[in-house]
C-alpha cells in the first residue's frame, strides 16, 4: 500500500489546494507525454485519486489503507482489529500495567481454534446428512412423485457446505489480522518497588 502523502510530498493535515497543486507540479514531470515514468505517473495519480475524495481520505487517515487499493485480505484483517483496538481504547486499567498486543493475539488465535472447532462440528453434521441420503438413495420410488426427504437433505447438506466454507474464510482473514501485528511490541511499566528491593540471596549473604 502506498503513501499518498510521501507519494505527493504533502503533509497529512494539508488542505485539498495543496494537494492539487503538489500532483500538478509533480504530474507534469512524470507525464508519460513529457517523457516520465509511466509507473511513476500512475502512482501520483492513485495518490491525487485518495487525497482528493474526503472519505477515502479519512479511512486512509484513521487505518492506513485505502478500501479501493488496498488487499481484500487487508481490509478484512483490518475489519477484526478495529474493535479489538476499541477494547484496548475503552479498557480501564492504566495504559502500561498490560499489554493490549499481547491480548490483541491471545484473542485472534482462541477466535481461529473456535473457528475449527465449529468447522470440524459441521463437517461432522454434513457426514450424517449424506449418510442418511445414501440410506434414502437405495429404496425404489414412484417416479411420478416428488423427492421431498431427498430435497431436504441436499438442502441441508449444501447449506452445511457453505457455513464450512464461511469459517474457513473467516480463519483466513482472523489469520490475516494475526499477521498485520506482526513487528508490534507493547512496553509495559516496571516496577521501580521491585527492582530497588533486594532478593532473598542478596539479604542472605548480607546477614552473613
Amino acid at each position: 500500500m502506498i503513501d499518498p502523502y510521501e507519494v505527493l510530498g504533502v503533509d497529512h493535515d494539508c488542505d485539498e489546494k495543496t494537494v492539487r497543486a503538489a500532483y500538478r507540479r509533480l504530474a507534469k514531470e512524470a507525464h508519460p507525454d513529457s517523457g516520465g515514468d509511466e509507473e511513476r505517473f500512475a502512482r501520483l495519480q492513485a495518490s491525487y485519486d485518495l487525497l482528493k475524495d474526503p472519505v477515502r481520505r479519512k479511512v486512509f487517515d484513521d487505518t492506513g489503507y485505502d478500501p479501493e487499493l488496498a488487499d481484500p485480505k487487508d481490509l478484512k484483517g483490518l475489519m477484526l482489529l478495529e474493535p479489538l483496538v476499541n477494547e484496548m481504547i475503552l479498557d480501564d486499567r492504566e495504559p502500561g500495567s498490560f499489554d493490549p498486543v499481547a491480548a490483541m493475539r491471545r484473542k485472534l488465535s482462541d477466535d481461529i481454534l473456535k473457528s475449527r472447532f465449529h468447522i470440524l462440528e459441521l463437517e461432522r453434521h454434513r457426514a450424517r446428512v449424506r449418510k442418511h441420503m445414501d440410506r434414502l438413495g437405495r429404496r425404489k420410488r414412484d417416479s411420478s412423485t416428488t423427492d421431498v426427504l431427498g430435497s431436504m437433505l441436499r438442502s441441508r447438506s449444501e447449506s452445511i457446505t457453505e457455513a464450512i466454507r464461511n469459517a474457513e474464510d473467516q480463519i483466513e482473514a482472523i489469520e490475516q489480522a494475526y499477521t498485520m501485528l506482526e513487528g508490534y511490541a507493547y512496553e509495559l511499566e516496571r516496577d521501580e518497588e521491585a527492582e530497588d528491593a533486594p532478593d532473598a540471596d542478596t539479604e542472605g549473604k548480607a546477614a552473613e
